[in-house]
């Protein structure tokens, strides 16, 4: 491991010099600097800046300060009530032991598993733009099937974010110019032509909550996640979902798909589809097929298509 400087944020607007990272529980971020993948000069522990609460909002919301323990907010009564596809996917999520360590901004933050990345010594675009992406001709089996380009390939591998794609969830952000506030639909990036920036955060930029809006139909929601082995493996397609349903109809539906693109993928072509129709097994085929009218798998990774519709499916019978 490179060595590196150690410091202690004493104020959300401590800020980074070139060079620096912040650090919070480390799950991520420490992995892939003993691999070399990550080299910081610097690291910023922001772990002692109060950002460990969960506190209600005006109106029925929610908000997650930044450092809340995934552990603690799967627990959190609230979320279990009025959110449950949130504390579904989090304990989906790592093992125990790592979600008593992982925050909330790491785990939206966190870096793709495409083995290419987590090797330092292999071309990625992602470590050296230009230098290409072995895994489009390698091995791509869980790689994206939705918004890849030729640069990239990987997908983001949270499942909590996920679920706060589909919930509407929007990030408080502080940085050297201020406050900001991104949707986390639109935190993510997709590739492109620099597939080496996974977010649209500025260098310095500090994550300090993510507040969940008020959405009462979210108490009928459900995360479904396939994975290779039963446990403590990150997953090969999941759904997040949440459906309101009126005397046989669907009024309204939130819908996003995982490990199947570079960021958590919202489905507004199914959603908008599903809208007024009936809450059937043929009306969620229907939609989650329009939806993946849009997919352009690989040689290896096909079968995903398949399985994103048989979930999307699964979960919205379930909620029926």
């Amino acid at each position: 491991m490179k060595t590196f400087t150690y410091r202690t944020a004493t104020d959300v607007a401590h800020g980074l010099e070139p060079g620096a990272t912040f650090l919070a529980g480390g799950t991520n971020l420490v992995d892939l600097m003993k691999l070399g993948v990550a080299t910081p000069d610097v690291l910023v522990d922001v772990t002692r800046l109060g950002l460990d609460e969960v506190a209600d909002l005006p109106g029925g919301g929610l908000r997650i300060g930044a450092g809340v323990r995934n552990s603690d907010l799967a627990a959190d009564s609230r979320v279990r009530r009025d959110w449950p596809v949130l504390s579904q996917a989090l304990l989906a999520g790592a093992s125990g032991q790592l979600r008593n360590m992982a925050t909330t901004a790491g785990n939206l933050l966190q870096r793709t598993r495409c083995r290419y990345f987590m090797d330092a010594t292999m071309p990625c675009n992602k470590h050296e733009p230009g230098s290409g992406c072995p895994a489009r001709e390698g091995d791509h089996r869980n790689l994206a099937i939705l918004g890849a380009s030729e640069a990239c390939v990987a997908t983001h591998p949270s499942d909590m974010a996920v679920a706060l794609a589909a919930l509407d969830a929007v990030v408080q952000i502080s940085g050297p110019a201020g406050e900001r506030t991104v949707p986390v639909t639109e935190l993510h990036r997709l590739p492109g032509d620099t597939p080496e920036r996974d977010t649209v955060l500025e260098h310095g930029e500090l994550i300090t909550a993510v507040d969940l809006p008020p959405l009462g139909f979210a108490a009928r929601s459900a995360y479904r996640k396939v994975r290779d082995r039963a446990s403590y493996a990150f997953a090969v397609g999941s759904v997040a979902a949440a459906i309101q349903v009126d005397a046989g109809a669907v009024t309204d539906v939130r819908l996003a798909f995982g490990a199947v693109a570079h960021k958590p993928w919202r489905a507004y072509t199914a959603e908008e589809a599903l809208r007024g129709r009936p809450a059937t097994r043929e009306s969620f085929l229907d939609a989650a097929d329009a939806e993946l009218t849009a997919a352009r798998p690989l040689r290896d990774n096909a079968f995903k298509v398949a399985l994103t519709r048989n979930l999307v499916v699964s979960v919205l019978e379930g909620l029926s």
